[in-house]
């Protein structure tokens, strides 16, 4: 019998550890100590937020040898509800030194010589991470934080059905918007309307706050709600995630307040065609870089590409504080290219600040055998005046 609160079969977790172990392999090293919270969850089933401030970390060979989890002592019920994982080292905050035991583990595992860890992860800051070097001296620390994370671009089925669970929280949160928007009420208390309809319905907790900034305010890209009362014609967006077992599908629509100024229609149906355009490149084997190179070729002609500031897009699923964001860019400069079974975040966003306009429409979407499909969000939607 596995652990009560567990998101996933054992055998699922043991498929997803042979594959890093393969490719931990294949880049020379002899095993991982794992402390990103996303890979805890993916390879180990531990559901918890508090690699913020308790250190953790999943250490595991190259080997068939069993994996270790190490955690603070007072959340070793939450590994115990989650994780598959027996072998569960705990340490007191303030006493003991983490990173001593970190690196003894470490041995008595056999790892040496290179040894992988997410060096990008915010779970490590730079006291812990120089902490953590020492005590594994002489050995080095290779940075596999996209070698790990790459594994988690590709969705399996059952993935994929918490991130449509997600969307319907998502959808729920949508609906709630619509329906208190109006003239009169505050940022803030809009935002509250969206949050208690998706937690109501059963909505995990996301891990970035709701974003959602009215009027002259619009043009914020990643603006918090304020106590700012939303006037007749202003623009509203907002962007917020559904959560199902921490996998995160993503809303994104901007409402009208009433009847908008005509220059902001103009710019939200600019908006509207530059997805259109974006979403329409996406295609198995292509490149990145081309879909939003795609989704700028009806701003260029508008005069306004500079106006577009954010990716086109990026990759979603399993997240904890601070972000959501998956190793998938959907960008110029990066080399990545498109496979079935990837979900991700696709948005126009044009901020005019001078003119104090701002747009943002998209949302969550997945890449299948008969092609895109939109999980939610606004998507190729004109805009909705409330």
């Amino acid at each position: 019998m596995g652990p009560s609160y567990a998101a996933f079969s054992i055998a699922e977790h043991r498929i997803r550890l042979a594959r890093a172990r393969e490719l931990l392999k294949g880049a020379g090293l002899s095993g991982c100590i794992s402390v990103a919270p996303e890979h805890l969850y993916y390879f180990g089933g531990y559901d918890s937020w508090v690699s913020v401030n308790s250190p953790q970390a999943l250490i595991f060979s190259v080997t068939d040898a069993e994996p270790t989890i190490v955690l603070r002592d007072v959340d070793l019920a939450l590994a115990r509800e989650t994780s598959w994982v027996g072998d569960l080292r705990n340490y007191r905050l303030m006493a003991d030194d983490v990173s001593a035991l970190i690196a003894s583990i470490t041995r008595e595992k056999g790892i040496g010589g290179r040894i992988g860890v997410e060096l990008q992860s915010y779970a490590l800051p730079y006291a812990l991470g120089r902490a953590l070097a020492a005590s594994l001296a002489p050995f080095e620390i290779a940075d596999v934080t996209d070698l790990l994370g790459s594994l988690r671009i590709v969705k399996s089925k059952s993935e994929i059905t918490f991130l449509r669970m997600a969307a319907v929280y998502a959808r729920i949160g949508l609906d709630a918007a619509r329906r208190n928007l109006r003239p009169g009420i505050t940022e803030i208390a809009l935002a509250a309307a969206v949050e208690s309809a998706m937690r109501g319905a059963g909505s995990d907790y996301w891990s970035i706050p709701t974003e959602l900034a009215s009027g002259v305010r619009s043009v914020g890209g990643h603006a918090m709600p304020r106590n700012r009362v939303i006037e007749s014609g202003d623009l509203v967006h907002v962007e917020f995630a559904g959560v199902e077992r921490r996998y995160h599908a993503t809303a994104l629509q901007t409402f009208a307040a009433g009847e908008p100024h005509p220059r902001a229609r103009e710019i939200y149906d600019l908006a509207r065609l530059s997805l259109r355009e974006g979403v329409k490149a996406v295609r198995p084997g292509v490149p990145v870089a081309d879909i939003e190179e795609a989704s700028l070729v009806p701003l260029r002609r508008a005069g306004l590409d500079g106006a577009a500031l954010m990716r086109f897009g990026y990759g979603i699923g399993i997240a904890y504080p601070p972000i959501w964001l998956e190793p998938l860019q959907i960008s110029r400069g990066s080399s990545q290219v498109m496979q079935v079974g990837m979900v991700f975040v696709l948005h126009s966003c044009l901020q005019l600040l001078e003119e104090g306009i701002g747009v943002i429409l998209g949302g969550t979407y997945t890449l299948t055998e008969r092609g895109v499909e939109m999980l939610v969000g606004a998507g190729d939607t004109a805009l909705e005046v409330l």
